[in-house]
């Protein structure tokens, strides 16, 4: 049960670099593009505290060793607070150094990862969960930014681009290009080989009904026409969140995880085929009946 419950929560993320295509493009409407950006932007780490409790109900791994209520303490609790005060802290810096014109706009692009590798590095320090501590981290930056603006720096634009944000955005594709790069060179290929139905016939139930069922109960009454509710729940591309969550698993050499890390791989490999091929609306969606 917690191994099938692990799985679910690490094909539960969608990935927003394959989705940027349709969030970027004119024949998707506004209100579909801003909805599919903000799932991409919450639910992998909205899915990080199921996992560690996840992993920690199966026997012999690390986080089963801790006890639920070490890695309860340790990944969430902590984790937690010490990205809130690195994201938080540093944002607060950040406007206070720009207020007082001791860093420039480019070199201001450079801090915003920094942040990220700080509050990730205090965590896995600790014995917690970095990932957690990042995504919160981010949380408390961009508050703290928009709480504290400096002078002479507008405040953050959520319709268009943000310019502090540029590098860090163009930084994330290439490592996440890359990082599927090697994902398909040294994780999909062995897998290939050893490919079975039941493998095969739950990646495309993952990318399908287990997506696209929910996606349309939790859509009900919201006014949507149909073609739309049917985008939104197809267009769920898992990519580079599954593929971090599944190595986190197979890390732990306990029994079942290579079915587990297969069953990953093929799903995301599919996923990046069929998403890659269908981003884009043939015509303009209306969202609204």
């Amino acid at each position: 049960m917690w191994e099938q419950a692990l799985l679910g929560a690490v094909l539960a993320p969608t990935d927003a670099a394959l989705g940027k295509t349709a969030m970027t493009s004119p024949r998707v409407p506004a209100l579909v593009r801003q909805g599919l950006n903000v799932e991409s932007g919450l639910n992998d780490g909205m899915v990080l505290p199921f996992f560690v409790l996840f992993l920690a109900g199966i026997p012999d791994t690390s986080s089963a060793q801790e006890g639920t209520a070490g890695v309860f303490w340790r990944a969430l609790v902590l984790s937690t607070a010490l990205g809130v005060l690195a994201g938080g802290g540093g944002g607060r810096l950040l406007a206070a150094a720009q207020a007082r014109g001791w860093v420039s706009r480019e070199w201001a692009q450079l801090f915003v990862p920094a942040v990220a590798a700080g509050s990730y590095t205090s965590a896995v320090v600790v014995d917690g969960s970095g990932f957690i501590a990042a995504w919160v981290a981010g949380f408390s930056f961009g508050f703290a930014l928009r709480r504290f603006p400096a002078a002479g720096r507008p405040t953050l634009d959520l319709e268009g681009p943000d310019p502090l944000a540029e590098f860090s955005e163009n930084l994330g594709g290439l490592l996440a290009s890359l990082s599927l790069l090697v994902f398909g060179a040294v994780l999909l290929g062995p897998t290939l080989e050893n490919l079975s139905w039941p493998i095969v016939g739950y990646a495309v139930l993952s990318l399908t009904v287990v997506r696209m069922l929910p996606v349309a109960l939790a859509l009900a009454g919201s006014g949507m026409r149909p073609p739309t509710v049917a985008y939104i729940g197809w267009f769920g591309p898992r990519g580079l969140a599954s593929v971090v969550l599944g190595l986190l698993v197979l890390e732990e050499h306990v029994h079942g995880v290579q079915l587990l890390g297969s069953v990953v791989a093929v799903t995301v490999g599919l996923s990046v085929l069929l998403h890659g091929v269908s981003a884009v609306a043939r015509r303009p969606l209306r969202p609204l009946a």
